[in-house]
């Protein structure tokens, strides 16, 4: 047995031996579709209109080819770092056709790219500014109604914060991979800010706003490996498939289309939250406003990914015990902090569970009878496409960030 178990294994060597020239000649006879690949990337390519324009920020209306079946809106409200296409990355991995396909009308606040003259932004400006006008203007275009509200990461805390101070706003909160209890200690992020050697006042006094390079450094540098090891050899691996080719360039061009935050707000989140946690304990000012969670009832959605390295999942857990909703349900799933929006199994199985649940608090208009499993609705175009499901993502996706 031991001698047949050796022959197998010499085997099995000789034959991945022989395979890897046959991989290196594939590798560089994809090499021309690989560049042409990075050159023809398109990216958050469903048709939007933007309803208001203040600054920097945009508030956009995604197209729908049929009415809507609920009655209720929802925005997106995205976070201050990086920009709002992730959630619209590809017409396979788009969390905004999702919630189209599932029936509701979609809105998206874009923050936009802070200039030096916004470092002075405040998260009272964000907060009772934009995003409040925002839910306003919405709820108007939808006869006063209450809106669902999705906040993602530094987005989901904007979120939150707003639906306590404005409940009646709010149908349902949920809140993707976002910080809201920031006493933990699981990330290295909460660890390096909490430590006292970060000087947040010296950085912005230097440079106004929080620079996008500073902010590329640190998701670089939390998990070097990953980000400069694994990433290029599963590149090499998969560079023959055009399908994950294209994904890859996809989502590299999102990782590396960073933006500043405001200077003042992202003073607030270091000193106010990370290293105060002052919006669990009660004590978070916003204007002159104390931010009270449990004024907080509506329907509550906790989705977080276990592998997240930029926000544990207990953070954005530890809002449980400081809201006054009694409807609450937590999901999650094996992903990174960006593989819960982009990666393919959470658009087979974890988003279309999400949407659902919006959509089961949500008033139906009878009129306007739901799409059947498995069609879109999300183009311009009123011919309704079968969704194809979305094809495995690049293998390090799980991980990302």
């Amino acid at each position: 047995m031991e001698t047949n178990g050796s022959f197998a294994s010499a085997g099995r060597g000789l034959t991945a031996w022989l395979g890897e020239p046959q991989r290196l000649w594939r590798n560089l006879l994809s090499v021309p579709r690989v560049v042409a690949a990075a050159h023809d990337v398109r990216v958050g390519t469903t048709p939007s209109t933007v309803l208001l324009e203040e600054r920097t920020h945009k508030l956009v209306r995604y197209t729908r080819a049929t009415p809507a079946t609920h009655a209720e809106p929802i925005l997106f409200s995205y976070a201050l770092i990086n920009r709002s296409y992730i959630l619209d990355l590809q017409p396979d991995k788009s969390v905004v056709r999702q919630y189209l396909d599932r029936g509701f009308d979609v809105y998206m606040i874009d923050w936009g790219v802070p200039t030096h003259a916004d470092r002075t932004l405040t998260l009272n400006d964000y907060v009772s500014g934009f995003l409040d006008r925002s839910v306003q203007h919405i709820r108007r275009e939808h006869d006063g109604r209450p809106a669902h509200l999705l906040g993602y990461c530094m987005g989901g805390t904007l979120a939150a914060v707003h639906a306590a101070l404005n409940p009646e706003a709010i149908k349902t909160l949920t809140l993707l991979a976002a910080p809201i209890d920031f006493g933990g200690r699981e990330s290295l992020l909460n660890l390096w800010v909490q430590g006292g050697t970060f000087d947040v006042d010296g950085l912005l006094a230097a440079h106004g706003n929080c620079p996008a390079w500073f902010l590329q450094n640190i998701f670089l540098f939390m998990n070097p490996v990953r980000n400069f090891v694994d990433k290029a050899i599963a590149f090499w691996e998969q560079m023959d498939d055009p399908d994950k080719v294209s994904a890859t360039f996809a989502l590299e061009r999102w990782l590396n289309d960073n933006i500043p935050v405001a200077g003042e707000t992202f003073r607030t989140f270091v000193k106010n939250l990370y290293q105060r946690n002052e919006l669990v304990r009660g004590e978070l000012l916003v204007g002159p406003r104390r931010v009270d969670l449990s004024r907080i009832t509506c329907p509550l959605l906790l989705l977080t990914a276990s592998n997240d390295h930029l926000v544990a999942p207990a953070s954005t857990e530890g809002i449980r015990r400081h809201v006054g909703s009694h409807d609450l349900k937590s999901m999650a799933i094996g992903a990174g902090h960006v593989g819960l929006v982009v990666g393919a199994k959470a658009h087979a199985k974890f988003w279309p569970e999400a949407t659902s649940w919006a959509a089961e608090r949500s008033t139906p208009r009878p009129e306007q009878p739901a799409p059947p499993a498995g069609e879109t609705i999300s183009s311009s175009s009123p011919r309704k496409v079968a969704r194809r499901p979305p094809a495995d993502e690049p293998r390090w996706w799980a991980q990302t960030r």
